[in-house]
């Protein structure tokens, strides 16, 4: 199974043609509304800022999106999971409920800029059909009949 930045079809028919036997996706559904993502977080999802792996927010490496948290605290954040998840509990709570983005954990991987904002059912179909045109395509162009 492969996972990690395969947020759409392209993504899918290349990790399947590499040899996967399936594709696990992430991020790719965090803008769905079945996802529950808080409306701050749905906008730093808007955003494109990059990400980083940080042990900031819980003492056990995760990567997120960039923020003032992560960006202040990860060069000294111990490896001491769960003791550091249970001590920036509060922090991160109050974050939350003032909407402060720049406050509370913001996982997404690599790929999360591709996301889309619609139905889970409706990303798993769209994102199917094109792992099926992608591999379509490529095999045309292998057999010499896709034109270019």
């Amino acid at each position: 199974m492969a996972a990690g930045a395969i947020a759409d079809g392209a993504g899918v028919a290349a990790v399947l043609c590499a040899g996967a036997a399936a594709a696990q996706l992430g991020s790719a559904f965090l803008r769905a509304p079945e996802a529950g993502t808080p409306d701050p977080y749905r906008r730093a999802l808007e955003g494109g800022a990059p990400t980083a792996v940080t042990r900031a927010f819980t003492g056990r490496q995760a990567r997120g999106i960039r923020n003032r948290f992560l960006d202040t605290h990860s060069a000294h954040a111990p490896s001491a999971y769960p003791h550091v998840h249970h001590a920036t509990a509060p922090v991160r709570a109050a974050a939350r409920r003032r909407g402060d983005p720049g406050g509370f954990n913001l996982w997404a991987g690599q790929a999360y800029p591709l996301a889309r904002q619609a139905p889970a059912g409706e990303i798993v179909a769209s994102i199917s059909a094109e792992a099926r045109a992608a591999v379509n395509g490529a095999a045309e162009r292998l057999s010499g009949t896709g034109g270019a």
